[in-house]
C-alpha cells in the first residue's frame, strides 16, 4: 500500500497549522517532519517544540526525520512531542543499531536513512531492527532540489533484501518527488513517497496526492 508523506519543509511556516490541515483533508497519509541542526546538514529547520505544537491539530501519522548529529540524545524529546516514527541517518552516529533499538524500546517505530553518497549495503544489516528504510534522492539539507534517478538501484536492492528476509519494513524515498517520477520510484520498490514542493506549493494539493496514487506502479522485480 502506497503512503504519501508531504514534507512541511515546503510549507508556509507563517500558517503551518492551516497548511497541515490542507494536506490532511487533501488525502495525505503521513506528515514528514524534517529536523535539521545545521551540523549534520547545512541548514536549520525546527525541533521538537514545533512538532508538539502541531500534534494536537492533526491525526496524520507523524513521520519524523532527524537530520542531526547524535540523535540518541533527543529520542525522548521527539517521543513526547508526538512522533509516530523516528528516522535517524546511518551517517549521523557511531552506533545506529543502539539508537534504533532505543527508539523501539521506548515504544516508537524506528527508521534508518541513507544519504546519496552512502551505499545500500550500509543499512541492509539493520533492516531487522527497523520499521522503515529511507533512501534520500537529493542531498539532505534543503528542499526544492532535483530528483536523483541514479538512486533507484539502491531502492531496489533494499526492497529485494526486505522481501528476502520476509520483513514488513516500509521503504521511503525523499527528494524531488512528484507525480512525474512516482512510477519510477514505486516500480523500483518504494511504498512511502515524501513530497514537499510538489504538494505544498500546488494550488490543489488534493489533486497532486490523487495523481501520485494513480501513477504508482507495482515493484518491477
Amino acid at each position: 500500500m502506497l503512503h504519501i508523506s508531504p514534507s512541511i519543509l515546503a510549507a508556509d511556516f507563517s500558517k503551518l497549522r492551516e497548511e497541515v490541515a490542507r494536506v490532511e483533508t487533501g488525502g495525505a497519509d503521513w506528515l514528514h517532519l524534517d529536523v535539521m541542526d545545521g551540523i549534520f546538514v547545512p541548514n536549520i529547520s525546527f525541533g521538537a517544540p514545533v512538532i508538539a505544537a502541531l500534534r494536537p491539530h492533526s491525526k496524520l501519522f507523524f513521520d519524523v526525520h532527524l537530520m542531526i548529529v547524535d540523535p540518541h540524545r533527543y529520542i525522548n524529546d521527539f517521543l513526547r512531542a508526538g512522533a509516530d516514527l523516528i528516522t535517524i541517518h546511518a551517517e549521523s552516529c557511531d552506533d545506529p543499531a543502539a539508537c534504533l533499538d532505543a527508539i523501539r524500546a521506548a515504544g516508537c517505530r524506528a527508521g534508518i536513512a541513507i544519504s546519496p553518497n552512502t551505499p545500500a549495503e550500509v543499512i541492509l544489516p539493520l533492516l531487522p531492527r527497523v520499521d522503515l528504510a529511507l533512501v534520500m534522492t537529493v542531498h539532505p539539507g534543503f528542499g526544492g532540489q532535483s530528483f536523483m534517478a541514479d538512486m533507484m538501484p539502491k531502492v531496489t536492492a533494499i526492497r529485494k533484501e526486505i522481501e528476502r528476509l520476509g520483513l514488513t519494513v516500509a521503504l521511503e524515498v525523499d527528494g524531488g518527488i512528484g507525480v512525474g517520477n512516482t512510477p519510477t520510484v514505486t516500480s523500483a520498490g518504494a511504498d512511502v513517497l515524501v513530497a514537499g514542493s510538489a504538494i505544498f506549493r500546488a494550488e490543489n494539493p488534493a489533486a497532486v496526492i490523487r495523481d501520485m496514487n494513480a501513477a504508482a506502479l507495482p515493484f518491477a522485480q
